[in-house]
Protein backbone atom coordinates (compact mmCIF):
# COMPACT_ATOMS: atom_id res chain seq x y z
CA UNK A 1 0.00 0.00 0.00
CA UNK A 2 1.50 3.41 -0.68
CA UNK A 3 2.27 5.54 1.60
CA UNK A 4 0.44 9.17 0.94
CA UNK A 5 0.38 12.38 3.01
CA UNK A 6 -3.28 14.72 2.99
CA UNK A 7 -2.96 18.60 3.67
CA UNK A 8 -6.57 19.78 4.13
CA UNK A 9 -7.88 23.66 4.27
CA UNK A 10 -11.43 23.79 5.56
CA UNK A 11 -13.57 26.33 6.24
CA UNK A 12 -13.11 28.62 10.04
CA UNK A 13 -16.20 27.50 12.43
CA UNK A 14 -16.72 29.38 15.93
CA UNK A 15 -16.86 25.86 16.64
CA UNK A 16 -14.72 22.88 15.99
CA UNK A 17 -17.70 20.07 15.88
CA UNK A 18 -17.86 20.52 11.73
CA UNK A 19 -14.28 20.06 11.40
CA UNK A 20 -13.91 17.14 14.03
CA UNK A 21 -16.98 15.37 12.11
CA UNK A 22 -14.40 15.73 8.80
CA UNK A 23 -11.59 14.63 10.15
CA UNK A 24 -13.41 11.67 11.67
CA UNK A 25 -15.37 10.87 8.37
CA UNK A 26 -11.87 10.49 6.66
CA UNK A 27 -10.28 8.58 9.09
CA UNK A 28 -13.05 5.90 9.88
CA UNK A 29 -12.96 6.04 5.84
CA UNK A 30 -9.72 4.87 5.30
CA UNK A 31 -9.35 2.28 8.09
CA UNK A 32 -12.64 0.82 6.26
CA UNK A 33 -11.26 -0.03 3.29
CA UNK A 34 -7.94 -1.19 4.87
CA UNK A 35 -5.84 1.86 5.31
CA UNK A 36 -3.61 2.94 8.11
CA UNK A 37 -3.50 5.83 9.36
CA UNK A 38 -0.02 7.48 10.60
CA UNK A 39 0.00 10.54 12.17
CA UNK A 40 -3.02 13.38 12.02
CA UNK A 41 -1.83 16.54 12.87
CA UNK A 42 -3.42 20.31 13.35
CA UNK A 43 -1.73 23.44 12.02
CA UNK A 44 -4.51 26.05 13.60
CA UNK A 45 -6.54 28.89 11.99
CA UNK A 46 -4.38 30.30 9.29
CA UNK A 47 -5.28 33.40 6.84
CA UNK A 48 -6.05 32.17 3.46
CA UNK A 49 -2.63 33.45 1.04
CA UNK A 50 -5.59 34.27 -1.06
CA UNK A 51 -9.70 34.62 -1.19
CA UNK A 52 -10.72 31.58 -1.99
CA UNK A 53 -14.22 30.48 -3.21
CA UNK A 54 -15.30 26.93 -3.02
CA UNK A 55 -19.38 25.86 -3.04
CA UNK A 56 -20.42 29.36 -4.23
CA UNK A 57 -18.90 30.85 -0.94
CA UNK A 58 -15.82 33.01 -0.66
CA UNK A 59 -13.05 31.95 2.49
CA UNK A 60 -10.56 34.10 4.01
CA UNK A 61 -9.82 32.05 6.74
CA UNK A 62 -9.22 28.50 7.12
CA UNK A 63 -8.27 25.49 9.21
CA UNK A 64 -5.08 23.38 8.46
CA UNK A 65 -4.90 20.09 9.03
CA UNK A 66 -2.66 16.92 7.76
CA UNK A 67 -3.09 13.20 8.01
CA UNK A 68 -0.26 10.78 7.06
CA UNK A 69 -1.77 7.47 6.13
CA UNK A 70 -1.67 3.67 4.03
CA UNK A 71 -4.40 3.10 2.21
CA UNK A 72 -5.12 1.26 -1.51
CA UNK A 73 -5.25 3.61 -4.95
CA UNK A 74 -9.03 2.56 -4.83
CA UNK A 75 -9.54 4.23 -1.27
CA UNK A 76 -7.80 7.53 -2.37
CA UNK A 77 -10.59 8.03 -5.19
CA UNK A 78 -13.50 7.31 -3.13
CA UNK A 79 -11.58 9.59 -0.67
CA UNK A 80 -11.27 12.68 -2.83
CA UNK A 81 -15.28 12.53 -3.74
CA UNK A 82 -15.95 12.61 -0.15
CA UNK A 83 -13.25 15.87 0.21
CA UNK A 84 -15.15 17.11 -3.01
CA UNK A 85 -18.63 16.67 -1.42
CA UNK A 86 -18.25 18.31 1.38
CA UNK A 87 -18.86 21.62 2.08
CA UNK A 88 -16.34 22.97 4.66
CA UNK A 89 -13.57 21.65 2.64
CA UNK A 90 -12.01 24.68 0.91
CA UNK A 91 -8.92 23.34 -0.73
CA UNK A 92 -7.07 19.44 -0.24
CA UNK A 93 -4.02 17.96 -1.67
CA UNK A 94 -2.80 14.37 -1.62
CA UNK A 95 1.25 13.93 -2.13
CA UNK A 96 2.42 10.33 -2.72
CA UNK A 97 5.14 9.88 -0.01
CA UNK A 98 6.46 6.32 -1.46
CA UNK A 99 5.52 2.81 -2.09
CA UNK A 100 7.75 0.55 0.39
CA UNK A 101 8.50 1.43 3.78
CA UNK A 102 12.52 1.64 2.32
CA UNK A 103 11.47 4.63 0.29
CA UNK A 104 10.37 5.85 3.53
CA UNK A 105 12.66 5.22 5.89
CA UNK A 106 16.06 5.45 5.98
CA UNK A 107 18.37 2.90 7.05
CA UNK A 108 20.88 3.49 10.13
CA UNK A 109 24.25 4.58 9.12
CA UNK A 110 26.83 1.93 9.36
CA UNK A 111 29.41 2.52 12.39
CA UNK A 112 33.26 1.40 11.31
CA UNK A 113 34.61 -0.30 14.67
CA UNK A 114 37.92 1.52 16.66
Amino acid sequence: MPFYQMLCITAHYNEYKPIRELVQRTVQHVWDRGGVVRRLNSWGTKTLPQRMRRHKQYHQIGDYWTLDFDASPRALRSLNGIMRGDPSVVRWTVLKLGDKAENIVQPPNKTTPR
